[in-house]
Formats: structure tokens, sequence, C-alpha cells
């Protein structure tokens, strides 16, 4: 995405704003399903569900009547009246159709018509066709129209000699059915207001939000990184626009640093190169005298001296990046190393008459680093007290140790950090306006490397200062696990 031309970037997020219409078809067409599938599905379940109990007990009525009536129906006589007239009572308590059919499918009985000699055939009746104990059609064209048929046999010396077969209309189970099927399509109903009322709330609480956010971002694409969302929740939209926020003002923020590296970059390589330039064709033009040239020679060679310092400085910026800094960690005494640094600067604080006071934990005090590196870091502190302190004042460097850290402090009595500066006189090349003045040959990297150092260290480093009374630099370090007496 970065690497997209932003007309490009804005054609894709164009593209993305169909989402919401993605989620209207989805709607629609989850309630269109939703009605077929009770209307098939659903309603195939049911009738089956239905009929299978309407069958269930249809047949265990079969079975009481083939077990209670079945010698009687095979005699004749009182005895076979007398099981009519009870198939008859049963059939007005049940409301279904009783018949007694031989295993030839010839009727010998009907709860509802006299059997005479005239007696109806069934000749393709066999009730071992349909796979199971009862059948929905009109019963080998005995109904005219769909009628559940349930079968038991009666037996009698181990042989099936006939069956009770009872018939019930399927329209009452259709009846059934229709009532289950009204109330299922209520329901979907019900189901699909309700999902409107969440569209409608998610349409207000999430994607009226997104869509700002979605164009907040096309803004800062497009460069405008000032750009409000009005998206203030404290929920997770509220949490990304705030993100989004911040992400913006880093990366202006970003630009801008950039934007001040290459000034400053600019200024510090221009100031000496002018001075260079000067000097020499001043000398070549004869306006500074044979005599003088020894003088401005220096000057020249201290300028080409600030040229290198400032593109070492940069080149080891460059390199001291905390994600790939390779570390040489081993122990060493953090106070021998101060002891050794503060002696470099002997000259320099003899000619500004400033004293050096050690408060060191112990003899000595172990530390786990890289140790030319935590040198280069006190040296880069020790130099901007030295810098920035006043003639005839002490700068004190003190160890302590607490757990598992240890903590040195480099503290000047020179001029102070103004309190708007102190959050930013780690970035490369910023100089406060009051150094500015002062350290004509600062860089304005020496701060920016001790950081990133630190940080690939895993360690902190942090001022207090105030202005016109000094500063103190305090960074941490890890204690060596093997502590030396």
């Amino acid at each position: 995405m970065a690497n997209l031309p932003v007309h490009q970037y804005n054609k894709n997020m164009k593209l993305h704003k169909t989402l919401y219409l993605k989620l209207l078809l989805a709607y629609l067409l989850f309630g269109i399903l939703s009605f077929l599938l009770v209307s098939t599905v659903t309603n195939r379940m049911i009738l089956d569900n239905l009929t299978r109990t309407q069958a269930d007990s249809l047949y265990r009525e079969s079975q009481l009547v083939a077990v209670s009536y079945g010698s009687e129906i095979r005699q004749s006589g009182s005895a076979r009246d007398d099981a009519l007239t009870q198939l008859k009572a049963l059939d007005t308590y049940i409301s279904a159709e009783i018949r007694i059919i031989d295993s030839k499918g010839k009727q010998i009985m009907d709860s509802r018509e006299d059997t005479g000699e005239n007696s109806r055939e069934f000749p393709d009746f066999d009730p071992t066709s349909s796979g199971t104990y009862y059948m929905t059609d009109d019963f080998y064209g005995a109904f005219s129209e769909p009628t559940l048929s349930v079968f038991y046999p009666i037996t009698a010396d181990y042989q099936v000699v006939g069956y009770v077969v009872i018939h019930t209309p399927m329209s009452s189970i259709y009846s059934s059915r229709d009532r289950i099927l009204q109330i299922s399509y209520l329901t979907v109903l019900m189901i699909q207001i309700l999902s409107l009322l969440i569209l409608i709330v998610f349409t207000y609480v999430v994607y009226h939000p997104l869509r700002k956010i979605t164009h907040a971002a096309e803004e800062y694409a497009n460069g405008n990184m000032d750009y409000e969302t009005s998206i203030h929740g404290r929920d997770e939209m509220g949490y990304l626009a705030g993100t989004l926020k911040y992400m913006a003002s880093e990366i202006a923020r970003s630009e801008d640093n950039q934007r001040k590296f290459i000034a400053n970059v600019s200024h510090d390589f221009r100031s000496p190169l002018t001075s260079i330039r000067g000097y020499l064709t001043a000398m070549i033009d004869g306006t500074i005298p044979p005599e003088l040239h020894e003088k401005y020679l220096q000057i020249v060679l201290n300028e080409t001296e600030r040229l290198t310092k400032l593109t070492n400085g940069l080149l080891e910026l460059n390199s001291l990046n905390p994600k790939g800094m390779v570390l040489s960690l081993s122990d060493f005494d953090i106070n021998a190393v101060i002891k050794r640094t503060c002696e470099t600067f002997e000259v320099q604080c003899d000619r500004k008459k400033i004293t050096i006071e050690l408060i060191l934990s112990g003899e000595t005090l172990y530390v786990r680093a890289d140790k030319d590196k935590i040198q280069q870091v006190i040296y880069n502190l020790l130099d901007n007290a030295i810098k920035f302190s006043h003639n005839n004042s002490i700068i004190k460097i003190e160890t302590t140790e607490k757990n598992d850290k240890i903590f040195v402090s480099v503290k000047d009595a020179g001029i102070g950090i103004p309190k708007d500066a102190q959050s930013l006189i780690f970035d490369r090349f910023y100089k406060t306006d009051l150094s500015r003045g002062k350290d004509k040959r600062g860089t304005g990297l020496g701060l920016a490397i001790t950081r990133e150092i630190l940080q690939a260290h895993s360690q902190n480093i942090n001022v207090i200062s105030t202005e016109g009374v000094g500063s103190e630099f305090l960074f941490t370090l890890a204690r060596s696990k093997d502590q030396r007496s």
C-alpha cells in the first residue's frame, strides 16, 4: 500500500466502499434463503414428523385391535358382529376408518360400511411393498385424497392370516403442518426484523464511523495530516480513529524532522565550507597577507576537522539501528571506564577550570554491556556537560545500584535546557537556541547517538534540567550476573 500512488490508493478505497452494499445483499439473501428453507426443508421435516407421529399412534391402535379381536374377526355369527361393533366404536373414538383385510387382499370387515358377499378386494394389496408399516396414498384407489394407512398383521398358528388397516385423511396432518409452518414463518419474520434492527445499529455504530475513518485515511494519504475524524468514542472505533490520528501526527512529525534534518545537515556542512572557501580565497587574492597564512590555515584545518567529525557522526548514527546493531557484550567495571573517560578531558577541564567529582559505588561495579559503546555514551555526556558548564564549576558523575540495574548520572551546573526543548534534545541535529550560542562546533548528533546505543542495550536515558541551573542525564545499565568483588 505504501508504494501505491495516491490516485490508485483512492481508487482502491472507493472499491472498498461497496462493503456495505455487500452486507445489504447478504441480509436480503439471508431473508430469501430463510423463507425458502422453511417452505422446503422445514416443510418436509414437519410433515414427515407429524406423519410418523400419527402413524405410531394408529399403529398402537391397530395392534390393540389385532390382539383383542383377531380371533373374533375370523369367526362368524354373534362374535363377529360384536367385533364389528367394537371397531365402529373405536372408529368414532379415534376418528379413523378401520379395515380388516385377509392375506389375499379381500376386505373382511370395515368400520364404516357393511361387508357382505360383494366385499371389496385389493388384488395388489402388499403391506410389505412400502418397506414400513404405513403408506400415504389413495390406498389402491379406495380414497379420492391422500390418506395415511397403517398396517398391523393378524396371526394364527404362527402365520399371517390378515391385517388390521387403519385409515385417516392426510388433510388433518396437512392442517397441523400448516399451523406449525405459520409459526415458523412468523419466527423467521421476527428474526429478519431483529436482524434489520441490528443492521441499522451496525450502520450507525460501525459503518458510519468506519466511513469517517476511511475518509480520514484518504486525507492522510493525500498529505492532509491535520484532518480531524470527529470520532471520540471509547470503543474500538474511537481507539482506531485515535490511533490513526496519532499515526498521522507521527508521520507529520517525522516529515518535519526530516525537513529539519536536511536543513541542519545543509547548514552544518555549509558553514565550515563557506569559512574554508572564504579564507582560502582571501589568501589567494592577497586579502590575507602571507604572514597570517599560518593562523588562518589553522582555522581551515579546524573547520575540516569539524566536517570530518560531522561526517563520522552521520555514518555512525546511520549504523546505530537498534534493530540491527551488533553489540559485543561483556562484563566490565563501569567505574574504571568512567575514570579513564574523565582523564581524556583533562585539558578541556583545565582550560575552563572545571572540576569533575566522582561519586562511585564501591571500588568496582560490573555491568553487562558493550564496553566501547558505553564508553562513547559517557564521553558524549561528559563532552556536553563541559561545553555547557560555566567556568569554575563542578561536574558530578555518580553510579548507584538498585536491584539488577546500575544507574549512571552525569550532572553539571551549566546553562540548563529549556523545558519545551527537553523532549527534543535526543533528536538528530537538534540544538536549543541556548546551545547554538555556546556550541559552535557541535553537530547535534551526540545525544542522538547516545540514545540509539542505550536503546540497543534495551536501556533508558532521561534528563532533568532547569534553565540557568544545570542538567542531569541519568541512564541505566544491566548489572553483571557474575558480580566481582
